[in-house]
C-alpha cells in the first residue's frame, strides 16, 4: 500500500555530537539511527523503506541503531520487515530496542525479538553491549511503558568516568535518566508530532498545552485532547537534539506515518558523527 496522504520525502538529518572523554580511536565514529517503522502495510511504503536502507548503507556507518516500533498492531508483520532490515550494513553491528507497539501483547515481544535476531540484529532489553570494546558501552533499555522498564540495575553498572550511549524508545525516559551520566540518548516514539505548525511546534503538543487551561469536563469534547498527553509528557522533546542537565538526547522523527499524515515533519534518517570535547 501507499503511505498515507501528506507523507513527505525522506530527510537525512546530519549532526555532530561532542562526547566528553571519547577515546581518540572513536573520533569521527558515524552512527545511523532509524526509528518507528510501523511496517504494517499502510504506515510505511516499500519505496521509503528501500530508500532508507540504501541511504544508510551509502553512509558506511560504524554503527546502526534502531529505536523501536517495528510493528503497529499485528506482530506477524515483522516477518516481512526483518529480511529487509537484514540488508542494513554496519562496521560493528546493528543494535535495536523495542518500542511500545512491539510489546503491546504478550506474544508480540518474543515474535519481534526472534525475527530481528534472525536478521542479524541484536535486540537489547535492559542490556549493555560493548561493540567498541570498553570505550563506549551501549545500553538498551526496556520500553518505558512495559513492566520491564527498570533502569537502576543496568545503569548502576556503568562507570561515571566513562562515556556511554543509551537507546530508549520513549524520550520521556530522559527525565528519569538524569541521575546518571548519559552522553547520548537516542529515542523515537513521537514521530516528531507528525503535524508541526511552523512557529508553534507539534499540533499534539499544542493540544496538551490547551488541555491544561480548560475545565476537565470539557476536555473530552475536543478531538485527540486526551490522546496527546498519553503519547508524551515532554512535548518539548518531540524531535531533534536536546541538552538535559548535562545529558544529551536526540529524538528521531521516525519513518512510519499515521493517518492523516505528515505536515512540516518529514520521515527521518539520522547520521550522527561523534567527536571528543
Amino acid at each position: 500500500m501507499l503511505a498515507p496522504i501528506l507523507s513527505e520525502p525522506l530527510r537525512v538529518e546530519r549532526l555532530t555530537i561532542p562526547i566528553k572523554g571519547l577515546s581518540s580511536s572513536l573520533e569521527g565514529t558515524k552512527i545511523v539511527q532509524l526509528s518507528d517503522l510501523h511496517d504494517d502495510g499502510l504506515c510505511l511504503s516499500s519505496e521509503l523503506l528501500t530508500q532508507a536502507i540504501t541511504v544508510s548503507n551509502e553512509e558506511h556507518p560504524d554503527l546502526v541503531v534502531l529505536t523501536g516500533d517495528y510493528i503497529t498492531d499485528e506482530p506477524n508483520t515483522i516477518y516481512s520487515l526483518a529480511p529487509k532490515l537484514k540488508l542494513l550494513q554496519s562496521r560493528v553491528g546493528i543494535y535495536a530496542v523495542l518500542g511500545n507497539h512491539d510489546v503491546l501483547s504478550s506474544r508480540a515481544k518474543p515474535i519481534v525479538t526472534e525475527a530481528l535476531s534472525e536478521a542479524g540484529i541484536k535486540v537489547l532489553w535492559n542490556e549493555i553491549v560493548s561493540p567498541f570494546e570498553d570505550n563506549l558501552p551501549i545500553v538498551g533499555l526496556a520500553d518505558f511503558w512495559s513492566k520491564g522498564f527498570n533502569p537502576d540495575p543496568i545503569m548502576s553498572q556503568l562507570s561515571e568516568s566513562n562515556p556511554c550511549l543509551v537507546l530508549s524508545h520513549n524520550p520521556d525516559t530522559a527525565s528519569i535518566l538524569q541521575k546518571w551520566r548519559v552522553d547520548l540518548q537516542l529515542s523515537g516514539h513521537t514521530h516528531g508530532g507528525q503535524i508541526v505548525i511552523p512557529g508553534f511546534g507539534p499540533g499534539l503538543g499544542l493540544l496538551q498545552q490547551i488541555r491544561q487551561q480548560i475545565p476537565p469536563r470539557l476536555q473530552n469534547c475536543i478531538p485527540y485532547m486526551n490522546h496527546c498527553s498519553g503519547i508524551l509528557k515532554h512535548w518539548e522533546w518531540h524531535q531533534g537534539w536536546h541538552h538535559i542537565r548535562g545529558n544529551q538526547l536526540y529524538v528521531n522523527r521516525g519513518l512510519g506515518t499515521y493517518f492523516p499524515g505528515r505536515f512540516f515533519c518529514p520521515p527521518e534518517l539520522t547520521v550522527i558523527t561523534l567527536v571528543s570535547c
